[in-house]
Formats: structure tokens, C-alpha cells, sequence
């Protein structure tokens, strides 16, 4: 029998396992990698930017055009669009590793499958093995979760001041998991995103600063509601602080009455995080204001210690 009969016999015994299965494995590798290329297309569309001269949609990541709606004139800031521009990235890594991994599983299982490999029992120890590891890293697959959300919602973002609870400071980052807050300590609180039941976020949009200025009850209050104020329309007139302010200051009146002061309300709005500076220059404004219109404050040499006070004292010198 010659070489080329016994290699064509031989061809045709093993068909099954020299041409038709690494076909078939071939095909099924080309789906798998055709199949993440396009899904890494269409979630790179989600997430980033169209290129320019698009013309699509004001370059904006077409996950998050549903978010112009809800506030207009934040994503006119290019803080913000470029922040949300790094939560769509950073979902759409999250997402491109999914498909990833989803489409890997996949052709492994299928090409097993071509090979009569019998993938019950890898199926079944799959399922062990998920079962296992869904009651060990619950917390973990909670933060998960809990972040992809906040992510998807924009709750909060890097630069942001937030009340999350016990913590309360600046975002320094957010991740899929955890989430660092530096307080106005310095301390750096490591926050899971599972375990955070509500934010405030003190950032957002616009903010309002609130100044409440006591005085004492022998004072002509319509008199002192005017002086304070004057003292905060000079205030925010001043070029240093006129960009942080958005809207003209606001005396709502007598705020609270007590045994020994009252305290007058002024509202303004605001840039976000601008809130703060603004209350400490304003309260000094009016302040000045108040020495040199002569309007006594509650108090103004200090608190006087009566006889009890006195007693008190001395039994605590003892």
C-alpha cells in the first residue's frame, strides 16, 4: 500500500478529530472574538465622547443623555461634564470586562463541548462553587452593585463635599467598592458603597449659604434687619467673591426668639462649596456693621457670673 493511501485512510478515519472539530473550534473562537469586538463597540459608543464633527448629540457619552434633563445648567460646567465623562469610562471598563468574561466562558464551554468533553459536572462544580462564593462575599457583591448605581446616578464624584453619615469631607475617590472621604480633621474615611444608607451631597447644582446673626432683644430689629442686610449686599458685591455668588441676599426676618438673644436669617445662593467662605466674610461684614451703627449684640462684654455661678467656681477651685 503506498504513502499516499495509508495517509488518505488514515485522513478519512480521523476526520472527526483532524478537520471537522478544529473547524468547528476555529468558528467558535472567530464568534467569540467577533462577539466582543462588538460589544466593546457598542459600549465604547455608550460611554465616550462622539468624536468631533459628529455632530451627535452635543458630544456627550450617550449613557448619561438621559441625565440632561435633570439639571441643564450643571452640565454646562465643564467640571462636571468632564467628571461624568469619567464615570461613563469607568462603567464601561466595568462593562467591556463583563462581555469579556461572559463570551470567554462561553467558547470554553462550547469548545469542551465539541471536544465530548461531558462539561455537566464543570457546570454543577460552577454552580457549587458560585453558590459558595455568593454566601461568602455577599458585602462584597452588595458594594458592587451598590457602586455601578451610584455611578449610573451621579450621586456624588470626586471633589464633591458629602454627608454619607458618619462621614463627612471632601470625595477624594470613588471606586466599584469603596469610596474615601477626607473630613475637615484630615482624617481619610474608607466608606463601602454597600453600607452607605443615604448621601447628601452639599455640591451639587448650586448651594445656599445661610447666615443667622444674633442680637439682643433691646434692639430696633427693623433697624438691624437693614444694616445686616447692607453689610451683605457689600459683601458679595466685593469682585474677590461676586463669581461664587448667584443670587442677591435675602433677609427673611427673625429667625428665633430665646431668654437671651434674637437671631436674624439671611439666605444666598450660591456656587457649590462656596457656601462656607462666604458665611465667614459675611459675618464679619456685619459685624463691623453693627460697631459702627451702634447695635448691641447679645452679651456683648461677655456673660456675667451671678452668685450660684460664682459658688460653683469656687467649690471647683477647692
Amino acid at each position: 500500500m503506498s504513502v499516499t493511501a495509508v495517509a488518505f485512510e488514515w485522513t478519512d478515519t480521523n476526520r472527526l478529530w483532524l478537520v471537522e472539530n478544529p473547524i468547528r473550534i476555529v468558528i467558535y473562537v472567530a464568534v467569540g472574538l467577533i462577539a466582543r469586538y462588538v460589544a466593546h463597540r457598542v459600549i465604547n459608543r455608550a460611554t465616550r465622547r462622539p468624536p468631533a464633527g459628529s455632530g451627535e448629540d452635543g458630544r456627550k457619552p450617550a449613557l448619561l443623555r438621559h441625565l440632561r434633563d435633570r439639571s441643564p445648567k450643571a452640565l454646562r460646567d465643564p467640571q462636571v461634564i468632564e467628571r461624568r465623562q469619567q464615570r461613563a469610562e469607568t462603567i464601561g471598563s466595568v462593562l467591556k470586562s463583563t462581555a469579556s468574561i461572559l463570551i470567554l466562558v462561553w467558547v470554553v464551554l462550547t469548545c469542551l463541548s465539541v471536544l465530548q468533553v461531558n462539561i455537566a459536572p464543570f457546570l454543577a462544580s460552577a454552580g457549587l462553587v458560585g453558590l459558595a462564593i455568593g454566601f461568602g462575599a455577599q458585602n462584597l457583591v452588595k458594594d458592587f452593585v451598590s457602586g455601578v448605581f451610584m455611578l449610573l446616578e451621579d450621586q456624588y464624584g470626586v471633589g464633591d463635599i458629602v454627608d454619607l453619615g458618619e462621614a463627612v469631607g471632601e470625595v477624594e475617590t470613588v471606586g466599584l467598592r469603596v469610596t474615601t472621604v477626607r473630613d475637615i480633621d484630615g482624617t481619610l474615611w474608607y466608606v463601602r458603597n454597600g453600607e452607605i444608607i443615604r448621601v447628601g451631597n452639599m455640591s451639587q447644582d448650586y448651594a445656599v449659604a445661610r447666615i443667622e446673626v444674633p442680637v439682643a432683644h433691646n434692639v430696633d430689629l427693623e433697624r438691624a434687619q437693614r444694616v445686616a442686610l447692607e453689610a451683605a449686599q457689600d459683601a458679595v458685591a466685593d469682585d474677590a467673591v461676586a463669581k461664587d455668588v448667584l443670587g442677591a441676599p435675602e433677609m427673611l426676618g427673625v429667625q428665633e426668639i430665646s431668654a437671651d438673644m434674637v437671631t436674624l436669617r439671611i439666605l444666598i445662593k450660591t456656587r457649590p462649596n462656596a457656601q462656607w467662605a462666604l458665611q465667614r466674610r459675611i459675618r464679619k461684614q456685619i459685624l463691623e456693621a453693627y460697631e459702627t451703627n451702634g447695635i448691641p449684640m447679645p452679651y456683648p462684654t461677655g456673660r456675667e457670673m451671678g452668685p450660684s455661678t460664682l459658688v460653683k467656681v469656687g467649690q471647683g477651685n477647692e
